[in-house]
C-alpha cells in the first residue's frame, strides 16, 4: 500500500514556478493494478519518483507498507562508472538477495550483450532502461512502480516484458504511469488521471479513457 498525503511539488523553470503536484491525496491499495494517465509534463514521473523515494516532495507525506520498487524505467540510480554487472551486484546486496541469481537474471533479461560488463555511462538511454527493468524484475516487490518501460525495445522485448509482468501480478501489484491508453488497458484494473496538479481515480478504465480523450 502507498498513500500520498497533501503532496506538493513545484519546479522553477526559467524564473517561473511550475506547480506540478498541488495537494495530492490518494491511496494505492495492494492488490490493485493502477494506471495513471496524463499528458506530457503533467507530473506523472515526478509523482512516481516521490512514491519510490527517489525524489522528495516540497510538502506532504508518503506512507509505504510492504516492499516497494524504485520506478522501473528510472536509471538515475545507477553508478555510471560501474558496469551493469557491478551495479546489479550492489543492488542485490542492498536488498539482501542472492547476488549471482540477480546478476544472471538481469543480464539475461536486459539483452545488452557484452555491454553488461562496460560502465553504465557508456550506455544508450534504451540500454539503461533495459538494465533497470531486468534488475527490477530480478527482485520480488509487493508493489512495482512502472514508468513507461513497456515502450522500450522491439516487439520481442515488449512481449517478454508483458510475460514477466503477468507473472508478477499473481502476487504483486503495479502502479504504472503512461500517456498510452492501450498500455493502461493491457496492464491495469483501475485508472487515475493526473492533470493540472490534481489526480482523480476512475473505477472504470473506459470512463477514464473518455475523460482523457477530452483533454
Amino acid at each position: 500500500m502507498i498513500e500520498l498525503r497533501h503532496i506538493y511539488k513545484s519546479y522553477n523553470v526559467n524564473g517561473n514556478i511550475n506547480h506540478v503536484l498541488n495537494d495530492i491525496n490518494i491511496t494505492f491499495p495492494t492488490g490493485v493494478n493502477m494506471g495513471i494517465l496524463g499528458l506530457n509534463g503533467a507530473g506523472k514521473s515526478t509523482m512516481l519518483r516521490i512514491m519510490g523515494g527517489v525524489e522528495m516532495p516540497d510538502e506532504g507525506r508518503v506512507i509505504r507498507q510492504g516492499r516497494i520498487s524504485w520506478p522501473i524505467g528510472f536509471s538515475g540510480g545507477f553508478a555510471g562508472i560501474l558496469s551493469g554487472e557491478e551495479n546489479c551486484r550492489f543492488v542485490a546486496r542492498i536488498y539482501n538477495e542472492d547476488v549471482d541469481r540477480v546478476v544472471g537474471f538481469a543480464q539475461d533479461f536486459a539483452e545488452i550483450g557484452k555491454h553488461f560488463f562496460n560502465p553504465v555511462n557508456t550506455y544508450s538511454s534504451g540500454m539503461k532502461a533495459r538494465l533497470a527493468f531486468g534488475l527490477s524484475m530480478a527482485i520480488d516487490f509487493n508493489v512495482y512502480l512502472v514508468d513507461e518501460v513497456t515502450a522500450v525495445g522491439d516487439n520481442v522485448f515488449k512481449k517478454k516484458c508483458k510475460r514477466v509482468f503477468d507473472d508478477r501480478r499473481d502476487h504483486s501489484s503495479i502502479i504504472m504511469v503512461s500517456h498510452s491508453m492501450k498500455t493502461i488497458e493491457q496492464y491495469c484494473d483501475k485508472c487515475a488521471i493526473l492533470t493540472k496538479g490534481s489526480i482523480h481515480i476512475f473505477d472504470s478504465i473506459k470512463e477514464a479513457e473518455r475523460i482523457y480523450k477530452a483533454l
